[in-house]
């Protein structure tokens, strides 16, 4: 039977919403399923503004059945490919021959791509800035590049001044019933989804949407409904939801926050963070949140990464490196370009700790990311050294966070300890870079029992593990060819020059030569700008 909804007069929701899928994309977990929309406007023609992903074909067809009314389909709107959009588009094709797609040239070879596509289709392509006319309503197309693919394109219907927006300002999570973000408490119940989509799923592309933000802002339009292909439709505070967009592609954080990543295999490292964590929340930090990375999915943890501030990172050291699950949630927020956060870090190992240099290692490698307080090692569990390092570990996160200055006062009142002064400048920075600009050139490691020793062997060393003697060491040949290939790293370092594409936003890394052209617009070379990272 068919559900549908009206947007306005003559605009309606013809989409569906999947509770059984377990995992979006096959790799993000949906524990509230996944919405997939689609528009169908009744105008002078019949026209449907993307299609929806193949579980829910069946709901999709007897929508646009019931409001067709036994009428013509005239066109469908493509603006984004992906199969979620477009796997029931042959459907469509079978039952309505006569219907023209309005698309883009990426757009109609994708449509090769996924479909065996007859050569008497009617494909009418539009680029950027074109407009279409469907009566009363007038669509206006901006192009849309690796938001978050290559060919998306939205539309604006300039007489109703809705926006169809593909993929951008969608959300992770099923419709129940209400279909506007201002009939549920978004902010509460579903900010911390839109957060992980986006961060997730389009965060990887910052500069791209920054550059489709500022050609929006240039159009001067108002955009009464703002109607993505996942999630809630907009039609009251769309600025504010804008905004988090703008915020979450310029890499700021979104709050003045603190959130805590572990691996603990025996709950001493678990033990030190909720140390951590309470002597934090004592100095009057709030919202802080902590994850263990072998209990939740690396997506939750990407999102509250966008969202704070302030990152923690506390692993094990496994197998002489970082604790698997560990090195994913880092290199995953490596390949997401997270950046501009303060960080602290802690390593723990019963003999040879060596996790916190080689997370360092990845950190140091993302922009912006400072690493505000000495790191702290842990031999196994936390002792008094230990506890004295992480009190003061949390006092250098507390005077770099931007807190209310009465609310933290009277939290040091509450719990009876004494009231500190904040300083103005970030404390820690100085003594890690002097900490790490020492590390030894040289280390061994005992053929025994594991144990790294730093810098050079003296002949009477024994091993504070077994009791071996120096001739039980050897050179860390892996410590050496970690060295090496560091070097070549910086050898081979990418350029500090980048151009981007002044009309799709493609970024161009290095130096940039005469002949080139934009692979995605195909635009030359004068159409870049360059761009100082």
């Amino acid at each position: 039977m068919y559900c549908v909804q009206n947007i306005t007069e003559d605009l309606y929701w013809v989409g569906g919403s999947d509770r059984r899928i377990t995992l979006f994309e096959n790799v993000f977990p949906s524990p509230n399923g996944m919405a997939y929309n689609s528009y169908l406007l009744k105008d002078e023609v019949n026209v449907i503004i993307d299609t929806i992903d193949t579980a829910l074909s069946e709901q999709f067809i007897e929508n646009v059945e019931y409001l067709l009314d036994g009428e013509e389909l005239h066109y469908v709107v493509i603006t984004h490919m992906e199969p979620d959009h477009s796997a029931t588009l042959r459907e469509l094709i079978i039952r309505y021959p006569k219907l023209k797609i309005v698309a883009n040239a990426k757009i109609k070879k994708m449509l090769n791509q996924f479909f065996e596509v007859e050569d008497d289709l009617d494909v009418i392509l539009m680029n950027d800035g074109d407009k279409f006319c469907f009566g009363k309503h007038e669509f206006r197309f901006i192009a849309a590049p690796m938001v978050h693919w290559p060919e998306v394109m939205m539309a604006y219907d300039e007489h109703d001044k809705v926006l169809f927006s593909a993929d951008a300002f969608g959300t992770f999570g099923a419709l129940s019933g209400n279909i506007f973000a201002d009939e549920i408490n978004f902010e509460r119940k579903l900010l911390d989804e839109a957060r992980r989509y986006y961060s997730n799923i389009v965060g990887q592309y910052g500069a791209q949407v920054q550059n489709l933000l500022k050609k929006i802002a240039k159009l001067n339009v108002e955009i009464k409904y703002l109607c993505p292909l996942h999630g809630l439709i907009w039609r009251d505070d769309i600025d504010w939801y804008i905004d988090k967009y703008d915020k979450w592609s310029r890499l700021e954080p979104e709050d003045d926050a603190v959130v805590i990543i572990y691996s603990s295999v025996y709950g001493h490292t678990e033990n030190a963070m909720n140390i951590l964590a309470t002597e934090l929340a004592k100095k009057g930090v709030k919202n802080i949140k902590m994850y263990d990375v072998s209990s939740i999915d690396s997506s939750y943890i990407l999102s509250q990464a966008y969202r704070c501030s302030h990152i923690v990172f506390a692993a094990t050291t496994y197998n002489n490196h970082i604790f698997s699950k560990m090195d994913t949630v880092l290199r995953d927020m490596k390949n997401h370009g997270l950046q501009n956060r303060q960080v602290a870090v802690l390593e723990n190992g019963s003999w040879a700790p060596s996790s916190g240099k080689q997370m360092i290692k990845i950190l140091e490698s993302m922009p912006n990311m400072e690493i505000i307080s000495p790191m702290i090692t842990l031999l196994s569990a936390v002792k008094d050294k230990e506890l004295v390092q992480i009190e003061e570990m949390a006092e250098t996160i507390y005077q770099s966070l931007d807190l209310d200055e009465e609310l933290a006062a009277e939290m040091c009142k509450l719990t009876k300890r004494p009231e500190n002064k904040r300083k103005k400048k970030k404390a820690g920075k100085k003594e890690v870079k002097e900490e790490t600009s020492a590390e030894p050139t040289v280390s061994y490691v005992c053929k025994v029992c594991g144990y790294v020793h730093e810098g050079e062997m003296p002949d009477d060393f024994i091993c504070p593990i077994c009791g071996k003697d120096a001739s039980f060491f050897e050179k860390n040949e892996v410590a050496e060819e970690a060295k090496e290939e560091a070097k070549k790293e910086e050898k081979s370092e990418e350029p500090k020059v980048s151009y981007v594409c002044k009309v799709c936003g493609y970024i161009h890394e290095g130096e940039m030569p005469d002949d080139f052209i934009c692979p995605i617009c195909g635009k030359d070379k004068s159409f870049f700008e360059r761009v100082e990272n």
